[in-house]
């Protein structure tokens, strides 16, 4: 049986070159598929991999009680000293603990195309690297508190326009000039960074978004936060800095992950069409080879089976026509989304993930019409035209 499958499947293959154009349907349409789905499903990854990059185990965040987003948070001036004091938190060499009161908020950029978008602005009132040792600056200098000055990430600065040192940004209180450009390797680097208190001042700020706290040791997350949680003075939330990004890494991804399974799955239905009209046609056309394989013995299986390994052979070559263009064309490559600046990912389990989506495509595509050529009455192929 494996013999004959072998042989019929060989016949199948070689006659590809005058079906080839016919055969094409399959292939084209596997790769639009594929290719598409890759290349939605490459923005959430992208961000997703930004995420877990900006989260570190050795910090720890604290936001209000409820707040699933920075944005949402609202920790009172009262709260933050209270915060800082807290047993678990890692101190610099004067003592003093290794704590970062924040804020952020959007801000209108301009894409270097010309379109309108928006990116982050955020406060750091302890800039050392004591909590952000992988903050670095790369071009000019550390912005000074105290005074209206930011510095820009690395992706702000090659993504949005007037995002150099010497341009100034239009804040509620004047102008503020950037005189830095820094690296951090994470979402950071797609952000405005200004002294806290300055910060907040310019834009009538009472309360912080978030504190951000070096922990004296990994382990010492549980003696903190049950200190924070413990406390009446206190409504907070305390979070690992690496799973609270994990956390919401995977709520800003789910949505843009779901609606690329949902095209796909959309255009996989019309290649699935595609795929049983041209495998319908190549078993009309092979019919009289089909009957004569049969009259000398070749049994129904190895003739079913034949077809169907066509409809996978080219689905998948399909599939790696579609996943090599959406890698060519976006693994890598910079973008924006949601406030955030960050690499779209096309990685080896996605190839993986859009061979299979179309061997599946395949496998429906070319069920009914194998059945259809082994259960072909041999006389009644042999008198096809």
């Amino acid at each position: 049986m494996l013999r004959q499958i072998f042989i019929v499947s060989a016949l199948n293959f070689k006659s590809l070159t005058s079906r080839f154009w016919q055969s094409m349907v399959i292939v084209v349409g596997l790769a639009a598929t594929i290719g598409v789905m890759l290349s939605m499903l490459s923005l959430s990854a992208g961000m997703r991999d930004a995420y877990l990059k900006a989260g570190d185990p050795g910090r720890a965040i604290v936001v209000s009680k409820g707040a699933d987003q920075e944005g949402q948070s609202a920790i009172t001036r009262a709260m933050a000293p209270l915060i800082a004091d807290a047993p678990g938190i890692a101190k610099d060499k004067d003592g003093k603990p290794l704590a970062d009161r924040g804020i952020q908020m959007g801000v209108p950029v301009l894409r270097n195309d010309g379109s309108k978008g928006f990116t982050t602005m955020r406060g750091l009132a302890d800039k050392g690297p004591g909590v952000r040792p992988e903050l670095h600056i790369v071009q000019g200098r550390m912005f000074q508190p105290g005074r209206r000055e930011l510095i820009v990430g690395m992706g702000a600065h090659s993504l949005f326009q007037h995002m150099g040192v010497g341009n100034k940004v239009i804040l509620p209180d004047g102008q503020w000039p950037i005189v830095g450009v820094f690296a951090t390797g994470d979402l950071l680097e797609g952000q405005l960074l200004g002294d806290t208190e300055t910060l907040a001042a310019a834009l009538h700020r009472t309360t912080y978004n978030s504190v951000l706290v070096r922990l004296a040791s990994p382990d010492s997350l549980d003696t903190f936060k049950k200190a924070l949680t413990t406390n009446p003075a206190l409504s907070v939330s305390v979070e690992r800095h690496s799973d609270w990004y994990k956390r919401v890494g995977n709520q800003n991804t789910f949505t843009l992950a779901l609606l690329g399974y949902i095209v796909g799955a959309v255009m996989a239905i019309g290649a699935l069409f595609g795929c049983l009209n041209t495998m319908y046609a190549a078993v009309s056309t092979r019919a009289r080879e089909i009957a004569t394989l049969r009259a000398l013995g070749y049994g129904a299986f190895p003739v079913a089976v034949s077809v169907i390994l066509e409809a996978v052979l080219l689905s998948a070559a399909g599939a790696l026509i579609g996943a090599t263009i959406a890698w060519a064309l976006f693994d890598g490559k910079q973008d924006v989304f949601n406030n955030s600046v960050f690499h779209l990912s096309v990685s080896r389990a996605q190839f993986e993930l859009g061979v299979i989506w179309a061997i599946v495509v395949a496998l429906l595509g070319g069920l009914l019409p194998s059945i259809q050529a082994a259960r072909r009455p041999v006389v009644e192929a042999l008198r096809a035209t």
